[in-house]
């Protein structure tokens, strides 16, 4: 296991105190990945370096996007954090659940916006969404508190070394972005045979591929079979 392998994604942060706390929050905990999407404030700002007190090497370093689709073709594994359960067919998973994850790949912690989380568009990325227990009447976290409260989780698990995952050298498994470039082709050739009709549901559609897929924890052997189905989508005729 490594603390490398570890990335905290911040999705639309718009305070810059929030940013900043984040970033102190991970060096606490020894984790140094951080990437952001599309942040509200100016990024890096005084404020931010300010919060951040000692971690100001994590914002130098820190990836920034502009969508979400561009931020996460490197993970293996998404987890997305949030504090209401969906109306999806997606795993949701606790703190203890962390345990049985295997952290010799790369693996994201999605956050959402403080005034509004992740929506489903953006938690249909996910593998699994990530509950932190808290009062039923007030669920709420701010965001650097959900972080730094998942950074020690991972940091105790880490510490304790209390269990081990053998790699294989047969079975390899697909990273985000083969997976991407497969549910891209699957939808490209869709459209060539007229796939999402009405088009004003092809959004939801499309939220819901994405949701099968990304949850499969597909090899690489898998994408190419896979992508080989996909790819022969387009010479079939439409009557």
């Amino acid at each position: 296991m490594s603390f490398n392998n570890i990335s905290f994604i911040l999705n639309k942060p718009q305070l810059s105190e929030n940013i900043g706390s984040c970033a102190r929050a991970m060096k606490n905990f020894n984790f140094s990945k951080l990437i952001i999407i599309k942040p509200k404030p100016i990024f890096p700002n005084d404020k931010i370096y300010a919060t951040s007190v000692g971690a100001k090497e994590i914002i130098t370093k820190a990836k920034i996007y502009e969508d979400i689709n561009e931020s996460l073709g490197n993970f293996d594994y998404l987890i997305a954090t949030s504090s209401r359960s969906r109306n999806k067919n997606i795993q949701h998973i606790t703190l203890e659940d962390l345990k049985k994850i295997n952290f010799k790949k790369k693996v994201g912690f999605l956050f959402g916006a403080e005034a509004s989380g992740l929506t489903n568009y953006e938690i249909s990325y996910a593998n699994c969404t990530l509950n932190i227990p808290s009062n039923k009447n007030f669920k709420s976290l701010n965001l650097s508190h959900s972080l730094i409260i998942v950074c020690q989780a991972l940091f105790s698990i880490f510490k304790k070394k209390s269990f081990l995952f053998k790699k294989s050298n047969k079975i390899q498994k697909g990273t985000k972005k083969q997976i991407q470039a497969m549910i891209d082709l699957c939808i490209n050739n869709l459209d060539k045979i007229n796939f999402f009709y009405p088009k004003e549901k092809k959004p939801i559609m499309l939220e819901n591929l994405r949701n099968i897929f990304y949850r499969m924890e597909l090899s690489e052997k898998e994408i190419r079979i896979l992508s080989s189905v996909f790819a022969n989508l387009a010479k079939k005729k439409v009557d």
